[in-house]
């Protein structure tokens, strides 16, 4: 049986459009406020990506950070996160969900239990930004085991190499890091040189999906939207952090702009 996160792409395909991906930290800025976000944004997102808030991100720029914060010093915790991604799921059953974090986190929590948690919770897939191939085969194996997609990482300086192993053990989606920088950063490189490499890992393998992150707004979207997918995070935490400042709906606020995003895709 096809994954949802599969069945996701399909269905953007067959509309013409790129799957949109948006991320968002969990508990921000508070859990209840976290959950409301996500079901109203899940109206125009294909895919939602939760992230685990973290006090020492690797690739997290300021916008991510932020947000991150304002969920730890709102005291949210792991638990805290599958609850959200479990009443979410109540809602919208169809809707993938992936969370994003850390090994550190999962390993402390322990990886069996972890999946698990994660298997209660209906949990899509997984993204753990520092656990990279190969070393992340054997908690890529036990995610197949559970259903689970485990995301690879590619960025420009993967080899070629390289990138064919990836592809070849990875599940149905890929996420390509479009440039060398943090979450949030202004695009460094033109759409062209990205849809570029992005070709060059696409051709490796049509059959999975790839999706290309970092640096995309609602300027840059529209010249990507050759992908199979697009992600947005610090776009929407920079747009958490401004309706806060401002005493505005969040839900509103981010709402809008998610819609907006999808528009250009279509």
């Amino acid at each position: 049986m096809n994954s949802l996160i599969k069945k996701a792409f399909l269905n953007a395909r067959s509309e013409n459009r790129p799957a949109l991906l948006t991320y968002t930290v969990a508990g921000d800025n508070n859990k209840k406020k976290s959950l409301e976000i996500l079901k109203s944004i899940s109206n125009y997102a294909d895919i939602c990506e939760l992230g685990f808030p973290h006090n020492t991100p690797i690739a997290d720029g300021g916008q991510i950070q932020t947000s991150a914060y304002r969920a730890i010093k709102n005291g949210i915790k792991i638990k805290d996160v599958f609850s959200i991604a479990k009443n979410f799921k109540k809602i919208k059953k169809n809707k993938p969900i992936i969370l994003m974090g850390y090994y550190n986190m999962i390993y402390q929590f322990n990886e069996n239990k972890f999946l698990e948690k994660c298997k209660k919770s209906q949990v899509d897939g997984l993204i753990v930004v520092d656990l990279p191939y190969p070393e992340n085969k054997n908690f890529a194996s036990k995610c197949k085991n559970k259903g689970i997609t485990f995301i690879q990482l590619v960025s420009p300086t993967t080899s070629k190499i390289r990138l064919k192993k990836i592809i070849k053990d990875s599940h149905d989606m890929i996420y390509y890091i479009s440039m060398l920088s943090t979450t949030g950063g202004k695009l460094k490189v033109s759409s062209n040189k990205i849809l570029e490499k992005y070709n060059m890992i696409k051709k490796q393998n049509t059959s999975k999906n790839v999706v290309i992150g970092f640096g995309i707004t609602e300027k840059t979207i529209r010249s990507l939207k050759k992908a199979d997918g697009l992600v947005v995070g610090s776009a929407i935490c920079k747009e958490i952090s401004k309706s806060i400042e401002k005493r505005q709906n969040t839900v509103t606020n981010v709402t809008n702009i998610v819609r907006r995003l999808r528009n250009k895709i279509i």
